[in-house]
């Protein structure tokens, strides 16, 4: 009889997936990290040049255009003052596969991988996947992963740990300190660090630092996309970046499973990586905007959350029965145990939507938050 494989019967369908899925037509969906604001018009412009001059009727080079991965390094080096070999960066489907391939070409079966808890929720069903034992970091107080925990969790059996930062599902930043540890850690302890910096330059307090720049061996991969500084998710465009032999087996994974990042969305990545920056600077001062705001509706409602520095999650303490309670009065979160066990008693909201409708959601929510307590 046919059956399933047991790396798949050990995940589940995502939470926020599930939630968004389940939204009514009139819900206030607070449960999705979608930026509202439109692809920049330079972006869509080169993808319409591209599929009209009939670039796109081919596959492109399994790393991905040599113009996208030469816009790539150009921002590393324009932001970081990182020099990257346009060879040792490959375009994904997304920041979601650049993860997929970090963890393929990094884990055997039954090697650790330590990731934030709470966290994105692809890190746990992605080193479940690549056959990889979970192995879940508590945050500190403002929900920041501590190093001295990392260093703690590490075994032989170790194989990677995940940075995240701007963090899915907290809003947090870590430190050039913490970053400066982590990039010790790796070398030191001759592990891999997957850094996950897909919010990169959404950042309102201090500044996002990778800990590629502080690292001195090759123990570091970056991934990152389009998805949320450009306002591009459903493009499905990101990269993984890396040293020459890492790349060599990441890109190894890719071709079998992707053969090559869509030929228009890699002409769109190109163009906004390498055009006017101003849509990035004004959605990051829009989003700031927003933030203020649900933080104080949120204690108006009595409700505990760490300020945010970044991204555009808000994650607070909520009562039992909260979630329900504001989905009952039509308003889409996310229960923050769909981000690990850590994340119970909390709950995530994303303000990447209208202020008409945070406005709105916020008195909902204020009413349900009344009502459970």
């Amino acid at each position: 009889m046919t059956g399933f494989s047991s790396r798949v019967e050990a995940v589940s369908i995502s939470g926020i997936r599930e939630v968004f899925e389940a939204a009514g037509e009139d819900a206030i969906n607070l449960g999705i990290g979608q930026p509202d604001f439109p692809t920049p018009e330079h972006a869509r412009t080169a993808a319409i040049e591209a599929i009209e001059a009939g670039k796109t009727d081919a596959y492109t080079s399994n790393k991905g255009t040599l113009e996208l991965r030469e816009a790539i390094a150009e921002a590393y080096d324009r932001t970081y003052g990182l020099e990257v070999d346009p060879a040792n960066a490959i375009a994904t489907a997304g920041g979601s596969e650049a993860l997929h391939l970090a963890l393929e070409a990094h884990v055997d079966p039954g090697q650790e991988v330590l990731f934030p808890d709470p966290g994105f929720v692809s890190y746990d069903a992605l080193t479940r996947l690549a056959c990889g034992t979970p192995k879940p970091i508590g945050l500190r107080e403002d929900l920041t992963m501590a190093p001295a925990d990392v260093e703690a969790a590490i075994t032989e059996d170790t194989a990677a740990f995940v940075v995240n930062s701007p963090a899915n599902p907290t809003g947090a930043v870590q430190s050039e300190a913490d970053m400066r540890e982590f990039a010790r850690i790796a070398d030191e302890h001759d592990v891999l660090c997957i850094s996950d910096e897909v919010y990169e330059h959404i950042v309102f307090e201090g500044e996002h630092r990778s800990p590629m720049e502080f690292a001195s061996t090759d123990n570091v991969v970056v991934v990152s996309a389009c998805s949320k500084t450009y306002s591009m998710t459903g493009w499905r465009l990101g990269w993984v970046i890396g040293s020459n032999r890492r790349i060599e087996r990441m890109l190894r994974v890719h071709q079998y499973c992707q053969a090559c990042a869509s030929a228009p969305a890699q002409y769109a990545a190109e163009a906004a990586l390498s055009g006017p920056q101003d849509c990035v600077a004004e959605m990051t001062e829009a989003f700031e905007g927003r933030r203020d705001f649900v933080l104080e509706g949120l204690a108006d409602a009595g409700l505990e959350v760490p300020t945010p520095q970044g991204a555009f999650y808000v994650m607070p303490k909520v009562p039992e029965g909260w979630c329900d309670e504001v989905l009952e009065r039509g308003v889409v979160v996310v229960p923050g145990e769909a981000f690990g066990a850590n994340g119970e008693g909390y709950a995530r909201l994303s303000y990447a939507t209208s202020m008409d409708e945070l406005e709105a959601a916020l008195e909902s929510i204020q009413a349900a938050t009344a009502a459970v307590r």
